[in-house]
């Protein structure tokens, strides 16, 4: 959808967040993402694709091959499941709920709603009440309706539906969700995925507990996981990082290994502001990610406004993934793929103090050492290995 001539696309407080959008915005599709494209599209629709959706029910065909077992897609679906649930309930009405529609709600709007009159000591408890359900990151920002998808989903025949979203809605509250460094340094595989479905499955739960706890305060919360809105540039602008060559956002707490979601709220709340750490000048010197991804779906040189991409959003100066490469590959495997966030240089323990320093020297004038001492960063692990590090783990 083209944005209107008579609204500058660009706004107060992108610069600070590393956005650049130029004349040629247009909001995005969902219908037009890569996932939602695999079923009706015939160039991306394929024998591939229909095997790798089915094989995150019973029907996955386990082969040959460390980290393919029956096992490891064992636990990859197992830690999908409590999502899947979710995402399902609705399916006959064509709502596939944190995925192509916003979650429903399971809690009524309090009658009465708590008198608010301090919004940044209201931020302050939400973020306590964000990490008490589970989420290791929390950042608010407003509700910037150039991020929300111009309709979602109706999963029956993937034509487009209106969102419903309740009127008012201010502000976005930014969950992330740290993924297990262990199982991420097994991509790609079946048992990685599990890294994967387990924070989906964490943050279905996680999202729709704050959202409860609002609404029983008097105030519209709408829990979201990957529908209803591109949830990266909510996540940078509340401050929780920076975009990264490899399409993630890089945290100075957890690096790109985390998964994001969202609660849409009229609750008053203080917002927080981006905070440019140095991730894009790191990145203007590194391609790790681009050099070790298999089908070479990942952009070298400059962010750029240049895409003939469908699944990409028109009008953003970034750095854009060829999605048609990089979600073949998934389909072949029958797995989710992040090799490059295995390999990424800010891909660390930041609990270790030397990977505090590593980080220093990445985010400052010393960031070409720093990319000199992550030469051999991010080595695959064998998932064998993983299953062996366990009690009785050896077959």
């Amino acid at each position: 959808m083209p944005w209107p001539q008579n609204t500058p696309p660009q706004r107060d407080g992108d610069a600070a967040a590393g956005i650049e959008v130029t004349d040629g915005f247009e909001r995005f599709s969902q219908r037009n993402d890569i996932f939602t494209r695999a079923f009706w599209d015939d160039r991306v629709k394929s024998k591939h694709t229909a095997k790798f959706f089915s094989s995150y029910r019973m029907e996955a065909a386990p082969r040959r091959g460390d980290g393919f077992t029956q096992r490891d897609f064992a636990l990859r679906n197992a830690a999908w499941l409590i999502s899947d649930v979710v995402s399902s309930r609705r399916a006959h009405e064509g709502i596939r709920e944190g995925f192509q529609a916003a979650i429903r709600p399971d809690t009524p709007v309090a009658k009465d709603a708590r008198e608010i009159d301090d919004p940044a000591k209201m931020s302050a408890e939400v973020k306590r009440i964000a990490k008490f359900f589970g989420a290791n990151l929390c950042g608010i920002t407003d509700l910037d309706e150039r991020w929300l998808y111009t309709a979602r989903v109706d999963a029956r025949d993937m034509s487009e539906a209106p969102h419903d979203l309740p009127d008012g809605l201010t502000s976005v509250i930014v969950l992330g969700h740290e993924m297990d460094k262990e199982l991420v340094a097994t991509y790609p595989s079946a048992l990685a995925g599990a890294a994967t479905g387990r924070e989906y499955s964490h943050e279905v739960s996680i999202v729709v507990q704050l959202a409860a706890y609002i609404r029983n305060l008097g105030y519209e919360a709408v829990p979201s996981m990957n529908d209803t809105g591109l949830v990266i540039p909510y996540a940078v602008k509340a401050g929780l990082g920076e975009y990264a060559r490899n399409q993630m956002v890089i945290t100075p707490e957890f690096g790109p290994r985390l998964r994001f979601s969202k609660i849409f709220t009229n609750l008053p709340l203080e917002h927080d502001v981006p905070q440019p750490l140095g991730v894009k000048e790191f990145c203007n010197i590194c391609s790790k990610c681009a050099d070790a991804c298999p089908v070479k779906a990942l952009p070298y040189g400059p962010p750029s406004t240049e895409t003939a991409n469908v699944s990409a959003i028109k009008g953003v100066k970034k750095w854009t993934s060829d999605a048609e490469k990089c979600f073949s590959f998934w389909a072949k495997m029958s797995s989710d793929c992040a090799i490059c966030m295995r390999v990424c240089p800010f891909n660390r323990d930041f609990s270790k103090r030397w990977n505090r320093l590593w980080l220093k020297l990445a985010l400052g004038p010393l960031r070409k050492l720093a990319l000199q001492l992550a030469a051999k960063h991010g080595a695959r692990r064998k998932p064998a290995d993983w299953w062996a590090a366990a009690p009785g783990g050896q077959d």
